[in-house]
């Protein structure tokens, strides 16, 4: 699955007076205008009722050209307007929103003033083309490609994450177009800031005639959004102001090069300018992708029906979904989130929120202290996953690692800060030695056979009240995506997996809140009635924390009767990790770890067997993990009732936590490293380790065969959690691409039950 960008921002149009007489603005004025202090501190704090992240500061060009803007930022004690503009920043740190200031051409010194208080800063190339100074530029001396290049030049040396794009439609050739992504590209290529580039067709605009473009944007954006679903301008080819839409001669109607009318004020398409076809835009597109590879590519949603299409030809992010609007383009509001993840979702795309600032970019190098202290306070899960944290870098010994492996290996308990250690290290060539250690022990505890079992699962519902932020399996009553499994189709599916050769049935579903205890039951008695030859693996601890609350029993009664219903062993799923302020913050209403823990024994004493999982990748940090290995270790030596360990790495796209935080799926190293860490963390204890194809690719799997993995998991025939949740790595596996498996990693295949009985070598 693919994931498109976007920023949940508020726009600040802090000035619009300018120096420059472009013929294609309609922001701009002439006149004095400049927002006084009160006015921003009331549109800060409106910013936050909307909860923006990101405050985007536009203004015209030197709006202190003018004579009375001048006297006013006096008055209020600034000597110029960059001042000004640091001042507003400041407010907006304080209120925990991140500053990215688009204000115009600015010198060296400018730049490095709105470092220490921007997030990041952005200034449009719009073109190369020297000869649109005598047309659309004419007038407008800073438009000049030579300054606009020498600020996003400067801005490069001093290490400003940065914004940049073109302007197409506005007279320029398909070449001068090019040359401008490669005048953006060489730029970039020295100083590597550029973060994104904005690929924006001109659309034609009505004057105002000094009406404020913000409340005209704000109207906009408020009837879109609040329509959003019911009547969208993107799929009913209305504007949001109603009017029908005019398109260009080239018959392009899809929304890129074409006009929309504002009520009552006609817009008309100039002579200078240049109809601009959505195969204009892809093109575009790839030539951003060819010269800037690492670089964003971003298309404004507002000014085209065709971004989706766009999505699907390469563009990456979708700019700031400005809650009041476009302040550029007033009269066309952006959709809301909720609008393009509805049209995303069916194509394969996830939409994600970001900060102003990418990920790459936040660190002490690229950015000034204090505004890194707010991301770290307040988003601090947007922050890549590096070392030892995202909100604090732990000092850990450079010795402790070594240590802990060492240890690891010969299957000691480590401590907390030794496991800590593990799950921080980042030095290539202790993570081999780790690699080489998890290997060892797997070899001394499992030998060479790898394992799989032949199973199916089977999702009776995915209705669930819980609410999990990391979830996209559990849905509404009310939901289009809720569904129940009826008797006869969970019969059915049943058959299919004994005439598979299944020899175990997982069942697991959401919390539903019509299910009483009797019901679990009955699931089971069915399974068995149907084909009680079959293991019944089923309900996670949350279920029977949930059959415990509605039937008023303990844990041991509710065991005691699931087990006569034809229960064998138990999931060891609803873990996510095991400490109660990773819970509390990814799902506050799912059961404490202490009762996770609880439970698990009661189904031990209860003479059933569970497993064990871990759910990584997400918000947790190294020492929450270490946390975990070690409640997880202590409750095997204790009862001894755990047959596997099972880390389950996080898919983020379809879900709250992916959608909302930032939290990039966790790369294949990453993931591997973590693998023999719990093998090592485990020592002795639990001697299988499982490899989640689902989670992380067969071939990443396979690969874990290296670093302390000795089984594979089951062929599974129908898996929803994890592809519900935006996993790319199918649904079933046959047993035979699981033996392939095996023998590519240089092991002995063996067919399993669930308690590890082998049926079959290969």
């Amino acid at each position: 699955m693919r994931r498109v960008t976007f920023s949940r921002n508020y726009t600040l149009s802090l000035s619009r007076t300018c120096q420059c007489y472009c013929k294609y603005c309609a922001f701009a004025t002439h006149r004095a205008h400049i927002h006084a202090p009160d006015e921003v501190e009331r549109q800060l704090d409106r910013a936050l009722k909307r909860n923006a992240k990101e405050l985007l500061v536009l203004t015209g060009e030197r709006p202190e050209v003018n004579a009375d803007v001048a006297s006013r930022l006096a008055d209020w004690g600034h000597a110029d307007f960059t001042s000004y503009v640091v001042w507003a920043c400041e407010r907006a740190l304080e209120r925990g929103m991140l500053p990215h200031t688009n204000i115009g051409v600015l010198d060296r010194t400018d730049l490095a003033r709105l470092r220490e208080v921007t997030a990041s800063q952005g200034l449009m190339l719009e073109s190369v083309s020297e000869r649109l100074m005598e047309t659309v530029h004419a007038g407008s001396p800073t438009k000049h490609p030579t300054q606009r290049l020498a600020t996003i030049e400067a801005a490069g040396e001093l290490k400003i994450p940065f914004t940049s794009g073109i302007l197409v439609g506005i007279g320029e050739t398909e070449d001068e177009q090019v040359a401008s992504l490669e005048a953006l590209a060489e730029v970039h290529g020295r100083h590597g800031h550029l973060q994104e580039v904005i690929l924006q067709n001109f659309v034609a605009h009505p004057k105002y005639y000094g009406q404020e473009v913000a409340d005209i944007a704000d109207d906009a954006a408020r009837e879109r959004w609040q329509t959003a679903g019911v009547q969208s301008g993107v799929t009913a080819g209305v504007p949001s102001g109603g009017a029908p839409r005019r398109e260009l001669d080239d018959g392009v109607g899809v929304g890129v090069g074409r006009e929309f009318p504002a009520e009552g004020a006609p817009a008309v398409t100039p002579g200078w300018a240049t109809p601009v076809s959505v195969d204009d835009i892809k093109r575009l597109i790839l030539e951003c992708k060819r010269l800037m590879p690492d670089v964003g590519v971003q298309v404004p949603p507002n000014l085209s029906d065709a971004w989706g299409e766009l999505v699907e030809a390469g563009a990456t992010d979708l700019g700031g979904l400005s809650a009041n609007g476009d302040h550029i383009s007033p009269e066309h509001a952006f959709p809301s989130p909720h609008e393009v993840r509805k049209e995303l979702a069916p194509k394969g795309y996830a939409l994600t929120e970001r900060l102003c600032v990418y990920p790459q970019y936040m660190d002490s190098e690229w950015m000034e202290q204090g505004v890194l202290d707010v991301i770290k306070l307040k988003y601090w899960s947007f922050i890549p996953r590096k070392g030892s944290g995202r909100r604090n870098d732990e000092a850990i010994e450079d010795g402790l690692a070594p240590q802990a492996i060492e240890k690891g290996r010969a299957g000691q308990e480590l401590s907390e800060d030794e496991l800590t250690a593990l799950f921080a290290e980042t030095r290539p060539d202790v993570i081999e030695e780790m690699r080489v250690a998890a290997d060892q022990l797997r070899r001394e505890l499992a030998g060479d056979r790898v394992t799989f079992v032949v199973n199916r699962n089977i999702n009776f519902t995915n209705i669930c009240v819980v609410g999990c932020a990391f979830c996209g399996f559990g849905q509404g009553k009310r939901s289009p995506d809720a569904y129940e499994v009826s008797e006869e189709d969970f019969a059915a599916r049943i058959e299919d997996a004994v005439a598979f050769g299944a020899t175990e049935l997982c069942m697991q579903g959401g919390i539903h809140p019509d299910l009483t205890l009797e019901e679990y039951g009955k699931w089971l008695k069915l399974a068995k009635d149907v084909a009680p030859q079959l293991h019944l693996h089923a309900y996670s601890p949350m279920e029977v924390h949930y059959m415990c609350e509605r039937s008023g029993k303990g844990p041991d009664e509710v065991f005691e009767y699931l087990i006569e219903c034809g229960l064998g062993s138990t999931p060891g799923t609803a873990a996510e990790v095991l400490d109660d302020g990773v819970r509390q913050r990814i799902s506050p209403n799912k059961l404490p770890a202490q009762r996770w823990v609880e439970i698990i024994e009661a189904s031990h004493r209860a003479g059933l067997r569970s497993t064990s999982t871990v759910m990584f990748g997400h918000i947790e940090e190294p020492r929450e993990l270490a946390r975990h290995m070690r409640v997880v270790r202590a409750l095997q030596e204790r009862t001894g009732g755990i047959t596997e360990f099972v880390p389950l790495s996080f898919i983020p796209f379809n879900t709250m936590l992916g959608r909302t935080h930032g939290i990039e799926e966790i790369s294949d190293a990453e993931n591997l490293k973590h693998t023999a860490a719990f093998r090592l963390a485990l020592g002795k204890t639990i001697p299988n380790l499982q490899a989640s194809w689902v989670k992380m690719g067969l071939g990443a799997a396979t690969e874990a065969l290296r670093w302390g993995v000795n089984d594979l998991g089951g062929t599974l025939m129908e898996e929803n959690i994890s592809r519900m949740a935006g996993s790319q790595h199918g649904v079933k596996l046959e047993p035979e691409q699981l033996i392939e498996a095996a023998r590519a990693g240089g092991r002995e295949p063996a067919q399993r039950t669930t308690l590890y009985e082998i049926v079959e070598t290969y």
